[in-house]
């Protein structure tokens, strides 16, 4: 049996179901959970058309690569949106359709290690727990970067060359899941010239690209990074995109990873073997939903009216502030997180994740100790009665 299944932790709504085992929630009050990042708003209208306009494809066994079709609209949405020289991205060469980035960002790690090798695999901490448990089944050891306690963006400078120069495989997210920071184009550049240094790949999960308050500062790629120093190969670098959260997609499970060819090329081998293919219908619906931006702008207009309504409710009882990218509030909540999210609970049958549950305690210090995840995906109504049951719970505090 791997080895590594003895290193995973539980999932952190596993541990979360733990910690509600003895709090009995306020029946007179019906449940709002704000923990799990699943969007709720509505699926864009075409995309449901075209899957059942398409549903005889479920007959059909898909190809590992994915239709052209496909590839060829993810390759123009890539070029435009971070605005990369024409013609480097090509469809069959930078590009592969994959189940979500769940399940690609979880593969990459197995067929980039080498479990002989004693590899680290460095994550920002904290950080989506995919990036642990992929670690610790390639048979590497993860290396966890606190993330920097005002910027919220991983401190990847007070990383020692020694654990550098054993980096295989370092995972960026951006926006960040919890914490909601952007890295900007010069610390992806940092990070690029380290890879070109000490040989490691970038996986860069920018699942949550899409969603941001300002509609003219969308947050920056890996791959436009690298355009931006003339490389235009994306030499060790790997994009995950989905279209779960652009689109509030996540039950369609339809993402790709793009980069670097010979590593693409690498990975599809791999993936002949072990990955599942998307369904041709799922397929055709994604074309559309890449080369239609009007839904995913309204998508990010209901976010940040949700994040305006909360902000404004909540006031200044608690350290909420709008992050930069992604849909989670991530507070300091001035006590102990896992206390924070109990009583809540109890209280006011209201759910979130506690920080803690997010991260890992390195040199002593948990960087989600004190802070929760809130995830603004329900409902603008639900939303609004959410962050009132938040205000007469820090009122109710002297309670517990």
């Amino acid at each position: 049996m791997n080895p590594g299944l003895k290193a995973l932790q539980p999932y952190p709504f596993e541990k979360l179901s733990i910690l509600f085992q003895d709090a009995a929630p306020n029946s007179a009050k019906k449940n709002i959970a704000w923990s799990i990042g699943e969007p709720k708003h509505p699926a864009p209208a075409f995309v449901a058309e075209i899957i059942q306009k398409e549903i005889a494809g479920l007959g059909n066994y898909p190809l590992t690569a994915g239709m052209p079709e496909l590839r060829e609209a993810i390759r123009d949405w890539l070029t435009n949106r971070f605005k990369l020289q024409e013609g480097s991205v090509d469809r069959d060469r930078n590009i592969v359709p994959v189940n979500g980035t769940r399940e690609a960002l979880f593969a990459a790690c197995q067929f980039l290690i080498d479990p002989s090798a004693r590899s680290i695999v460095s994550m920002p901490n904290p950080f989506y727990q995919i990036y642990e448990g992929a670690a610790f089944l390639a048979g590497a050891e993860p290396f966890y970067c606190n993330v920097n306690s005002s910027t919220l963006l991983p401190d990847f400078d007070s990383i020692e060359e020694s654990v550098w120069q054993r980096t295989s495989l370092l995972y960026v997210c951006s926006p960040g899941n919890p914490t909601g920071a952007v890295c900007g184009v010069d610390q992806l550049q940092k990070l690029i010239e380290l890879s070109d240094k000490f040989s490691f790949v970038i996986a860069s999960d920018e699942c949550y690209s899409e969603i941001y308050p300002d509609e003219n500062e969308a947050p920056a790629g890996l791959l436009e990074a690298a355009a931006k120093m003339g490389r235009h190969d994306f030499k060790n670098c790997l994009v995950f995109h989905s279209l779960s959260k652009r689109s509030s997609l996540p039950g369609m499970r339809s993402g790709f990873v793009a980069g670097d060819a010979e590593l693409i090329a690498k990975f599809k081998h791999y993936r002949t073997y072990h990955g599942c293919a998307m369904a041709p219908p799922f397929q055709k619906a994604s074309i559309a939903a890449w080369r239609d931006e009007e839904h995913v702008r309204l998508n990010r207009e209901m976010y940040r009216q949700k994040f305006q309504l909360v902000g404004k409710i909540v006031g200044d009882l608690l350290d909420l502030k709008q992050p930069a990218g992604s849909f989670y509030y991530w507070p300091d909540v001035g006590m102990d997180d896992q206390l924070f999210a109990k009583e809540l609970y109890r209280l006011q049958n209201m759910i979130v994740l506690p920080g803690s549950y997010l991260s890992r305690e390195v040199n002593g210090s948990n960087p989600g100790k004190n802070r929760v995840r809130m995830a603004l995906v329900a409902p603008i109504e639900e939303c609004e009665e959410g962050a009132q049951r938040l205000v007469e719970f820090i009122n109710q505090r002297k309670e517990f």
